[in-house]
């Protein structure tokens, strides 16, 4: 079988600030043409891994490989290759949309025969066409980011790296911002996301759980899930707190967790385990409102992740 091409690669790649470790020995691969996710909560260690691969931080020890460039040895040589975009990226507020889009042009060394064409495809993916003359600064934090998504995508980079590019964003803007993305990936462009989004994260063909600057797991979405031993129960009940020390306490229950308003219980067979639930709860003076199983979620496997991980 031919293997895909790797367009990042990472091995033990560690970042210290002081006596704290950002990011501590975490290795991954990104094949081309991937979009790839960096999933985990603030303080987990995705904006510094982006700053390390987008070559504006160096690394304290490991190295990263992008597009067979070293980071650590040659930071600047894939930089006209990449496209990195901050979670505050760099628009000029006192330029109008397409004056920005220019001003990148020029940053970029964009042959002015390519421009308007690109310009032009740009505004079809953002729909930013009517706004072309306003000034960066008066656009909504939404259109900001598609505006800032736009000037990084001008000279046609073979990687995007992003950095949450939907934190705080609206509902409508948030989707633009994927259909963007997935727009790029389609036409052979390797992306690497960061997010603290569960949800997003079933977006992404791989990714990786981030906590405390660790990889926690490295797959598909879908294997992710499909890893999770025993099965999953959710339970509605007053008290939830008080709810979920009491079955951890419970010999059929393997972890309880608030999810939510409502209680994600792990047990080995929740056909069995439901009705023992209800009943077990009910004589503890619990008030039960619901309980049915319930498929895992990303966030359920994320949790898993972290509880193991502490635990060991």
């Amino acid at each position: 079988m031919i293997q895909p091409e790797v367009a990042v690669a990472v091995h033990g790649l560690t970042r210290h600030f002081g006596a704290v470790r950002a990011v501590d020995d975490i290795s991954f691969d990104v094949r081309a043409g991937e979009l790839f996710g960096l999933v985990g909560p603030d303080g987990a260690g995705k904006t510094t891994t982006l700053r390390i691969l987008a070559g504006v931080l160096p690394p304290t020890s490991g190295d990263a490989q992008i597009l067979g460039t070293s980071v650590l040895r040659h930071p600047e040589k894939a930089k006209h290759k990449i496209a990195y975009m901050s979670q505050r990226f760099g628009l000029y507020t006192d330029l109008t949309v397409l004056e920005n889009l220019h001003f990148y042009a020029d940053l970029y060394l964009v042959p002015q025969s390519e421009r308007e064409v690109r310009v032009e495809r740009l505004f079809r993916f953002s729909n930013l066409e009517p706004f072309r003359d306003r000034l960066a600064g008066q656009l909504s934090g939404g259109m900001k980011q598609k505006l800032g998504l736009s000037c990084a995508l001008i000279h046609q980079p073979d990687l995007l790296l992003l950095d949450e590019p939907t934190l705080g964003v609206d509902p409508v803007s948030r989707r633009d911002l994927w259909l963007i993305v997935h727009e790029m990936v389609a036409q052979g462009v390797t992306v690497v996301v960061s997010t603290a989004y569960m949800d997003e994260a079933e977006r992404f063909d791989r990714l990786a759980f981030l906590h405390r600057g660790r990889i926690l797991a490295t797959d598909s979405p879908e294997a992710l899930r499909a890893g999770v031993t025993g099965e999953l129960i959710a339970v509605r009940v007053d008290r939830p707190r008080d709810a979920r020390e009491f079955l951890r306490g419970t010999p059929y229950v393997r972890d309880a967790v608030i999810f939510g308003e409502r209680l994600h219980v792990t047990v080995d067979r929740a056909d069995q385990a439901i009705p023992r639930l209800d009943r077990t709860l009910s004589q503890a003076g619990f008030a039960v409102q619901d309980v049915r199983p319930v498929v895992p979620t990303l966030e359920d496997v994320f949790i898993a992740e972290v509880r193991d991980a502490e635990s060991s």
